[in-house]
């Protein structure tokens, strides 16, 4: 526990839906929580649209803050983390998420080979703040949480994001 069991380039493990689905929205709370915006609750309950979701609070803006890249990253964080469980980036599983960051990246100007690489640029910062030994031991208990669950309340997230 603590370390993340793979890196890129890792062979793919085989996991269930649900646990992978588990660790992205794991993914999104950490990130969320880490740069300070809050989380309303978490869910791994499918609805027509959606496998789960991280629903945030209204996040505090802070004139000194790039609040498009935070944006980005916690958005990012949920294939990073889903990464992170299974070896494998699958954009096609997240392709809201990068669809999203990359509707924020063209908002930067540019075509959309800039665009492109700033979504590569957000995306390493997300994995990055995942691998961290302590984001990546929250995304852990966040993911069994849901796991046991299937949605848990932001308070909840916060209380397992901050234990150690």
């Amino acid at each position: 526990p603590g370390q993340r069991p793979h890196r890129p380039g890792a062979v793919a493990v085989s996991a269930d839906v649900r646990e992978v689905t588990a660790y992205h929205e794991a993914g999104h709370a950490v990130a969320a929580l880490a740069l300070g915006r809050p989380v309303a609750w978490v869910s791994v309950r499918p609805d027509r649209k959606f496998l789960g979701v991280c629903a945030f609070g209204k996040g505090v803006f802070r004139p000194s803050e790039d609040w498009v890249e935070r944006e980005a990253i916690i958005a990012l964080a949920g294939p990073a983390a889903e990464a992170g469980f299974t070896g494998e980036l699958d954009w096609a599983a997240a392709a809201h998420d990068h669809d999203y960051a990359f509707g924020l990246a063209r908002g930067r100007g540019g075509d959309d080979r800039r665009a492109d690489r700033l979504v590569k640029r957000w995306l390493a910062k997300a994995d990055h703040l995942l691998g961290r030994e302590d984001a990546w031991a929250a995304v852990e208990r966040i993911a069994a949480e849901l796991m046991r669950l299937e949605e848990i309340s932001g308070r909840a997230a916060r209380h397992l994001f901050g234990r150690r």
